[in-house]
Parts: structure tokens; C-alpha cells; sequence
């Protein structure tokens, strides 16, 4: 790194915070360090500012968020950074929301703090540059205390990344394509935009264009008065006047004709609509924002969909991964959808199986989050004694494909018994199936059981469950 500048370390492990100190200070920074908010806006007080802030999130007391407002209220140039362990999609775009300049998720890699904070220093440096070279005052949106996208739930790297994207443009005024296979989450993610942005307080509009027909869907669209056409008694807006000052959602835009795509381009670009039987424009002040599963790109190679139209939605283009891509979301999704669901139907707590657990994270998820909420909204209503089990499940997730096993490795431990060969289909039960799995990869990851179960993408102690159900014992092999 070529930026110098002063930095504060906030995190109450101690040993973490001075490691970290030592390695940016080996780096050139002037580092200072705290063990909690208080004694970090102390220091503040006391010997600041500083240039950029790198704060853990969960602390006694108060939050890496609290310090995070504090600091940015005191100096609207300071940059702060977020680390935690416990990150996920609504904590990230809360600390972005409240001005952090990134998030960092535990265990962090050393090489990515000193990038980042070398990034963040000389951005800084070039944004108070040009103001003074401006002659301008700063200039600083307020943060919203508490503002999360509770929407979203995820703390993969593929989500976390997507949170972050979200958060940054919610504030601007720019057009956003959502893109993504269905099911994926781009509703949800137009509602944080929505909700992030400065029109939170105004209308949400989503209009399904795949679901009607195009001479109605131009109508509900830019509205039309009255005697446009047979039906059309008395006159109506259409939905971008409904969304005047807020937002309108246009999902499956890919699905729409070129005759609408024309019409379409005139709102995005002009900012005016024409109702279906009038030669007036009204002007409308919408943020828009349209997603689609299709390729667009492809379609406008393909002259079925307008280039220029493609351009004007593609300002900022965000892409949900499917959730198959981002199965350490799972554990997370399936709690949230559990107790919402046990909530509306009118359940007390539901449990969750472990055999049903595994079964649930192994799965590919064609249809993606709204499976998944289907599949357990199912379980959620048929479970007895509130415990999903596996056969609350539907069929297709409760029959595996069954692989033929390997031969075990060389040198693999011989304390649990390995089935070899082609497997007699007629023999071979799920549970089988399952303690095959789970050891093979207990046994690839060396016994450890932390990374066993990072790659099974279930917790350590359901891991420990299943082992000690099975009587197995797997140490840890050394090497």
C-alpha cells in the first residue's frame, strides 16, 4: 500500500485487535486500539480523528453500529469498516446504509483488510481533494438508525455481494435489471431497493408483465380514459402514475412485446406516459426497477428485444446466485421460513429433524428460495409433535440419487466401516445413503469437524448428533 493514514482497531478480542495492529503498523499506519464502543469514542475524543475506523459488529453493550453512527456523525469523511462473524444479508445492508464503507466477514484474510483499507484511504484522499479543489461544502445523506432490508436472509459471500451492491445504489436514482433463474429472489430484491432508497416512504408498485396479455398490459401500464376501448367505462392512470414519487417493479420484463418495449423506452427515458386513448403525456417521477430470467442480452443479439430499451434497464444490473450456489444459506433460510411459517399457521415451535436437516441442505433446489419456502410451508402444516421429519418432506427430496461408492481412499482410517463395490439397490435404505455421505467427507476433511460440516453445509453440532447416533467415533487425524 502507498496511503499512510491513522487508523482505530475497535474489537473486544484483544488478542485479534493487536494482531491486527502489528501487521498494519508493519504496514506504515498509525494504529490506536479499543476493547469496546465506549473506550473507542474515548479515544476518538481524545486523540481523533482518524482516518478510517475498523470495527467488530458484535461487542458488550453496544454495537459495532452504534460506533458506526457516532464516528460517522463526527466526521462525515471518516471511513469505517465493518468485521464480524456473525454477518448476514440484513446486518451488511444496515452497516452500508449507516455509511460503513465496507464489510468483512470473519475469518478475515489479512492480505483483504490491508487491500481494503488501502483502497478506502486513498478514495478518501481523492474525495477530499476534489471538494477542496470544488470550493464545495461536504455533503452527506442521513443515516436511517436501525434501517435493515429484512427481506433478504443470507450470509454467503454470493449474497453478502449482493446486499452490498443493493445497498450502495438504493440511494441513487439509477434503473436496476435483476437478473437470476426464478425463484431466486428478485422480488425480494427489488422490496430492499424500495426500502434502502429515499422513496421508502412513498409506493412500491410490481407489475407481473409475464402474467398479462399485451393490449391489457399496456393499459394497467400507462393507464387510458375513458371510451379507449370497449370496456373502458371510466378512465384509469395505469401504474406508473400510481408510482409517481415512488417505485415500480416491472418483473418478467423479457416477457413484453416490441410494440410495448417501444412505449416502455419513452417512460424510462423521458419520463413521461401516455395513456391507451390520449395524445397527452403526463409526466411521472418513478424509479424503476425490472428483472427477468431470461437472457436479455441474447434476445437483443436476437433483435427480440429493443437494444436501446436493454441499455436504459441496464444502468446497474445485479445477479441472485441460485440458491444451489449458495448452500451455506440454507441453515439460515430454513429457520427464518420455520418460524414464520409456524407463526402463520398458527404453530408453536417446530424442530427440525437431523436426517430431515441433511436431506434439505443436499438438495439442488431447481425452483430455487420459493421451493424452498413451499417445501417447508408443506412440512410446517403436516409436522406431528412439532418435529419435521423426513417424510414430511416431498418425494422428490426424500429419494436421493444414489452414486456408486468409491474405494476409500489409501491410508484411510479403519475405526468405521466403509461399504465397497456396486450397492444392492434392494438393501440400500436413505439412512444408508446418508452415513456413507457424512463419513466420506469426515474423512476427507481429516476428522475435523468444522470443515466436515462447512462442507456438508450443516452445523457442527448436527454433525455430532448424527455421529453419536450412528456410535461412531471419528478422531481427528494429525499430520
Amino acid at each position: 500500500m502507498t496511503t499512510r493514514g491513522r487508523l482505530l482497531l475497535v474489537d473486544d478480542d484483544e488478542a485479534a485487535c493487536q494482531l491486527l495492529a502489528e501487521v498494519l503498523e508493519r504496514e506504515g499506519h498509525e494504529v490506536a486500539t479499543a476493547l469496546a464502543v465506549d473506550e473507542a469514542l474515548a479515544t476518538v475524543e481524545r486523540a481523533g480523528p482518524f482516518d478510517a475506523v475498523v470495527t467488530d459488529l458484535r461487542m458488550p453493550n453496544a454495537s459495532g453500529l452504534d460506533l458506526l453512527r457516532h464516528i460517522r456523525e463526527r466526521d462525515p469523511d471518516a471511513i469505517v469498516i465493518v468485521v464480524t462473524a456473525f454477518g448476514d444479508a440484513s446486518v451488511t445492508a444496515a452497516a452500508i446504509n449507516a455509511g460503513a464503507y465496507d464489510f468483512i466477514s470473519k475469518p478475515y484474510d489479512l492480505a483483504l483488510v490491508r487491500e481494503t483499507i488501502g483502497r478506502a484511504l486513498e478514495r478518501r484522499g481523492l474525495a477530499i481533494r476534489h471538494r477542496e479543489d470544488d470550493g464545495a461544502p461536504a455533503e452527506t445523506a442521513a443515516a436511517e438508525p436501525g434501517v435493515e432490508a429484512p427481506m433478504l436472509v443470507g450470509r454467503s459471500p454470493a449474497m453478502i455481494g449482493v446486499v452490498k451492491l443493493l445497498a450502495r445504489v438504493a440511494r441513487s436514482q439509477a434503473t436496476v435489471l435483476l437478473l437470476g433463474e426464478t425463484g431466486s429472489g428478485k422480488e425480494l430484491a427489488a422490496r430492499t431497493l424500495h426500502h434502502l432508497s429515499d422513496r421508502a416512504d412513498r409506493k412500491l408498485v410490481i407489475v407481473n408483465c409475464g402474467a398479462l396479455a399485451e393490449t391489457l398490459l399496456e393499459s394497467e401500464l400507462f393507464g387510458h380514459v375513458k371510451g379507449a376501448f370497449t370496456g373502458a367505462a371510466s378512465a384509469r392512470p395505469g401504474m406508473f402514475r400510481e408510482a409517481h414519487r415512488g417505485t415500480i417493479f416491472l418483473d418478467e420484463i423479457g416477457d413484453i412485446s416490441p410494440g410495448l418495449q417501444t412505449r416502455l423506452l419513452r417512460a424510462v427515458q423521458e419520463k413521461e406516459v401516455q395513456p391507451v386513448g390520449s395524445e397527452a403525456a403526463i409526466p411521472v417521477d418513478v424509479r424503476v426497477i425490472a428483472a427477468t430470467h431470461r437472457d436479455l442480452a441474447e434476445m437483443v443479439r436476437q433483435g427480440r428485444f429493443r437494444e436501446d430499451l436493454y441499455y436504459r434497464l441496464n444502468v446497474v444490473s445485479v445477479t441472485l446466485p441460485p440458491l444451489r450456489e449458495r448452500r451455506q444459506d440454507i441453515p439460515l433460510l430454513v429457520d427464518h421460513f420455520i418460524r414464520r411459517l409456524a407463526r402463520q399457521h398458527g404453530r408453536g415451535p417446530i424442530a427440525l429433524d437431523p436426517q430431515a436437516e441433511v436431506l434439505l441442505h443436499q438438495f439442488d433446489w431447481p425452483g430455487n428460495v420459493r421451493q424452498l419456502q413451499n417445501v417447508l410451508e408443506r412440512a410446517v402444516v403436516l409436522a406431528e409433535q412439532g418435529v419435521i421429519g423426513p417424510e414430511h418432506l416431498v418425494p422428490e427430496i426424500r429419494t436421493p440419487v444414489l452414486a456408486t461408492p468409491r474405494p476409500p481412499s489409501a491410508g484411510a482410517a479403519t475405526h468405521a466401516e466403509r461399504p465397497t463395490g456396486s450397492p444392492d439397490l434392494s438393501s440400500v435404505t436413505l439412512a444408508d445413503v446418508e452415513r456413507e455421505h457424512v463419513l466420506r467427507v469426515l474423512e476427507a476433511a481429516g476428522g475435523r469437524r468444522e470443515v466436515a460440516a462447512k462442507a456438508l453445509g450443516i452445523s457442527r453440532r448436527t454433525l455430532t448428533r448424527m455421529l453419536q447416533r450412528w456410535d461412531v467415533d471419528f478422531p481427528r487425524r494429525h499430520a
